[in-house]
């Protein structure tokens, strides 16, 4: 197959705005082969779903006589997504997937039909997708629908702004820009490109990436809170995680070591035992860091295959169900949890900052003013917060399927569901991982603690300043928590240490 991505950074790569995507020979006489296979049976009378038949619970009646009419009404029914737009980032990935599932040659769509889609997306064309009301069973319909409608010249999509960034624009009127006819969807075409996981699945690999660069920038203020406090740093020692075995807690154990330093050692006030947010870190984030590992094959595997209905393999049309999006829904449910577990580390991380028993005796809510000021009260309040709204938005979508359409989809995945969810508990998550940074920052001031040689922690200084008086920290934790992710996908990036 054509340059497959064989992780998912090499994914993301492929479907950045400067990139294209191609169609060599090799593609192309694939596509030929699986149009003449449909051809080839609509001409032997076979039924072929969705191109001589009607669709889902319909599929009993006959489809109109007219191949547009019969695409058309695919896209105009399936239009009824809503909600707010989905990252122009992760609807061009989505497009990009439909693109690479049509390219592989088993939807039927010819290459010149191809190419003219991706020639459009090759110049930034790239649909507002609103991201609910789908079940992602046939796929994500409803969403994949209104980017169909985009490229029709009907609904918006993101074009650049005066500053850099994108902005919603009538469809109709970038089409034109770019000297474009809209697009004429014929059933076999339309079929081929709303049926699929594109968009759960898109939000899901961006969701990965994201919970990755938290558990990243988490093992790192792991090291700095030991390193402040003068935790043990047993703890982290590489033969505890030898005799268990567990590969990802080895990994982040070393991490972890890291970041602190060479000559680190229990401080003579600290425990023998530091509390389990600290001395069990390791075992924490090294289990949500294994479960990272063994999604990421999963996700590339659905993002390189095809999922469409029905499919045109080896001559034959084969109908089946390659649409169903359980494969992300459950990638989605888990990353939720593993999600929720990093925020909840490092809230009971801030915990310990916060009390004198726990911070060596710095003042509680680390305020130099106690009972005059109340220090990070409000900060702390708050990131408790932020965890209990994670755990409810986490909840595992593929758990409130409902069946639907007349019984024909009876049961589904609720991928797109589950995948918005586990977006929106992701920007919490960064508050509760701010929320520490905040309390790193104030920790560091009051113990006149150096700085070593990492420029983060006189980064961090600076955009927090120490308390001589309570002042609104609201700004304070988004600015840190802005910082913190930038050094969570930093690494995450560049992780050779991995596993």
């Amino acid at each position: 197959m054509h340059g497959r991505p064989q992780n998912l950074d090499e994914l993301l790569d492929a479907a950045a705005w400067e990139a294209k995507i191609e169609c060599e020979e090799q593609d192309a006489s694939r596509m030929r082969a699986g149009v003449s296979t449909l051809e080839k049976a609509l001409a032997d009378g076979q039924l072929v779903y969705g191109v001589s038949r009607g669709f889902g619970p319909l599929v009993s009646f006959a489809a109109a006589e007219s191949t547009e009419e019969q695409g058309r009404g695919l896209i105009s029914h399936l239009g009824t997504a809503q909600g707010e737009a989905l990252p122009a980032d992760v609807s061009r990935l989505a497009v990009w997937l439909r693109l690479n599932s049509m390219r592989s040659g088993y939807s039927a769509v010819s290459p010149e039909f191809w190419q003219r889609l991706a020639d459009l997306w090759n110049r930034g064309f790239t649909p507002v997708i609103p991201r609910d009301g789908t079940v992602s069973a046939s796929g994500d319909l409803q969403p994949l629908a209104s980017a169909a409608l985009a490229f029709a010249g009907e609904g918006h999509c993101w074009g650049p702004d005066d500053e850099g960034g994108r902005t919603q624009r009538p469809a109709d009127d970038l089409l034109r820009e770019l000297g474009a006819s809209p697009i004429q969807w014929r059933a076999r075409e339309a079929l081929g490109f709303v049926n699929g996981t594109a968009v759960s699945l898109a939000v899901t690999v961006h969701n990965h990436r994201q919970v990755l660069a938290l558990l990243r920038a988490a093992a790192l203020l792991t090291g700095r809170l030991a390193t402040l406090l003068g935790s043990d740093p047993v703890a982290y020692h590489p033969n505890l995680s030898k005799v268990r075995g567990q590969l990802g807690q080895s990994t982040v154990a070393r991490w972890i070591r890291s970041y602190m330093p060479a000559s680190a050692e229990r401080a003579p006030s600290r425990p023998l035992q530091e509390p389990y947010s600290l001395r069990c870190a390791p075992q924490v984030l090294g289990a949500v860091l294994d479960q990272l590992e063994a999604m990421e094959p999963i996700l590339v595997r659905e993002a390189v295959g095809t999922t469409d209905n029905p499919v045109f393999v080896e001559d034959e049309v084969l109908h089946g169900g390659n649409f169903h999006a359980m494969p992300a829904a459950l990638c989605s449910d888990q990353l939720g949890l593993c999600l929720q577990q990093i925020a909840f580390l490092v809230d009971r991380q801030l915990a310990l900052l916060c009390a004198p028993e726990t911070n060596g005796g710095l003042p509680p809510m680390l305020t130099p003013r106690a009972g005059a000021g109340s220090g990070l009260a409000g900060v702390q309040i708050s990131a408790t917060s932020f965890v209990s709204r994670i755990r409810q938005l986490v909840f595992p979508a593929t758990l409130t399927a409902l069946p639907c359409n007349n019984g024909n989809q009876d049961h589904v995945p609720m991928a797109l569901n589950g995948a918005n969810a586990v977006a929106e508990a992701v920007g919490h998550a960064w508050n509760v991982l701010g929320s520490l940074g905040v309390g790193l920052a104030q920790c560091a001031a009051l113990s006149k603690t150096p700085h070593e040689d990492d420029d983060r922690w006189v980064e961090l200084a600076k955009a927090c300043p120490p308390l001589d008086a309570d002042r609104p920290l609201a700004a304070e934790v988004r600015t840190v928590g802005e910082l913190i992710q930038g050094w969570g996908h930093e690494l995450a990036r560049g992780r050779d240490e991995s596993l």
